[in-house]
Parts: structure tokens; sequence; C-alpha cells
């Protein structure tokens, strides 16, 4: 006889759960030759990196590290609805902040010490507003349920 023990998981936990595996594959792909090309280029920090993530995106081991940590923080996170909001909804926050930075920053400038190109721009505008959207929304919708 086997026992299942089923539990309720609410769709902004889901989402921050899915967001978060999503950005840990990222960080892993990073530092995978033929899938980030240049690897041997990758530099640490700043605009130096040479590596491109899908041959797209430029990508630093600091870029990596970045994605790895937001990775693991929406696995972590999304185990209750109040932290699942939270990372989601602040999470947007920081990429559409990061959206900002690239615009100000982006290409051979010194203080680009992520580094970005227009490709991640445009990927952190989409990331900024799409986690916002999902914290607020489904954020709401789970707080609408427990009444």
């Amino acid at each position: 006889m086997s026992i299942s023990v089923r539990t309720h998981r609410a769709p902004v936990q889901l989402a921050a759960t899915v967001v978060g595996a999503i950005f840990l594959v990222v960080g892993i792909l990073g530092f995978v030759p033929g899938i980030t090309t240049h690897v041997g280029s990758l530099g640490f920090a700043g605009d130096g990196s040479q590596a491109m993530l899908l041959g797209l995106f430029q990508v630093s081991v600091l870029h990596n590290i970045v994605h790895l940590l937001f990775g693991v923080a929406g696995l972590a996170l999304g185990r209750s609805i109040a932290s699942a909001k939270g990372y989601l909804t602040w999470g947007g926050v920081i990429y559409f902040v990061l959206f900002v930075y690239g615009l100000i920053f982006m290409g051979n400038m010194g203080a680009n010490f992520v580094p970005v190109n227009g490709a991640d721009n445009v990927l952190h505008l989409l990331l900024g507003v799409g986690m916002f959207v999902l914290g607020i929304v489904l954020g709401r919708r789970a707080a609408g349920n427990r009444r």
C-alpha cells in the first residue's frame, strides 16, 4: 500500500519555481562551450568578455553567477506564496533597473561590469516586465484564494 501526499502549489509559487529553474539552467549554459561562443575569453567581469550565450547575449563569469543565484533564489522562494510573489515582483524591478543600467552603460565603458549588450537589454526589459506582472497578478490571485 502506497501513500501519496499531494501538496497544492499556488500559480505564483509555480511561476517563481519555473523562472528560478530557467535562470539556473541559463547560468549553467553560460559556461558550456558550444552553447556559449568564445567561452575561452570568458572574463570574470567587465565589458572585455567576448563570450556570447547562444551567440547573442554577452556573458561573463559574474553574469553567469548572478543567473545561478537568481535561479537558486527562485527555487527557494517558490516554497511559499508570499516569498514567491516577492521574488517575482522584486526580481522584475531588479531586471528593469538592469535594463536602464544597460541603456546607460552598454558597450565598452568601464562601468559596464555585468556586461550587457543590446540583446541583453531587450531580454532584461522583457524579464523585468514579465516577472513583475506575474508577481502582481498571480500574487493577487493567490491572496484572493486564501480569503
